[in-house]
């Protein structure tokens, strides 16, 4: 079984000459992300201390000059899911815990199973591989009004505007 990692942030383009860097965290404390401990790249590979400072800035144990900046910029910065504490209210999760969720309809029919959540700016929606294929749904409330973490499971209801059916598609 595959270890699910959580996207905590993405190192920017260098700050100055000492190697300081810009970091775009993804915590809601963006100061916090240093204590998470080690972070990773999306390998799992390398293995960054992470001190973030004020203003979107942060220094990266061992990164002490400008070019050595530079070659992290654009990198990911990941944490395993199980080293996150869990939310404290139990109607939270995160998106990652969504992937491998069987997905159903209102009636009970099967859809699917949850295998990605994407975010490309416009919300995250939710890729559903199915016996019908490939299905993206948005993941709202209204498409998704009930999601069961403990369960496996969550409900979907396609919006009427993203459905194509087969006559619809065969008349064009």
């Amino acid at each position: 079984m595959s270890v699910k990692r959580v996207l905590l942030g993405e190192i920017g383009r260098p700050h100055g000459v000492r190697g300081l860097v810009r970091l775009h965290a993804f915590t809601s404390d963006p100061l916090a992300i240093g204590r998470y401990g080690p972070l990773t790249d999306a390998t799992g590979t390398r293995r960054f201390a992470v001190q973030a400072m004020p203003n979107g800035l942060a220094r990266i144990e061992g990164i002490t000059d400008r070019d050595a900046a530079a070659r992290l910029t654009s990198t990911r910065l990941y944490i395993e899911r199980d080293r996150l504490p869990p939310p404290e209210d139990p109607d939270e999760f995160l998106l990652c815990d969504l992937e491998g969720l069987e997905a159903f309809t209102e009636q009970g029919e099967t859809l699917g199973q949850v295998k990605a959540v994407e975010d490309y700016g416009a919300g995250p929606f939710l890729v559903i591989q199915g016996a019908g294929g490939e299905r993206l749904v948005p993941f709202t409330k209204a498409a998704v009004p009930a999601v069961d973490i403990p369960g496996g499971r969550l409900t979907v209801v396609p919006p009427a505007e993203v459905l194509v059916r087969p006559e619809e598609g065969e008349a064009a």
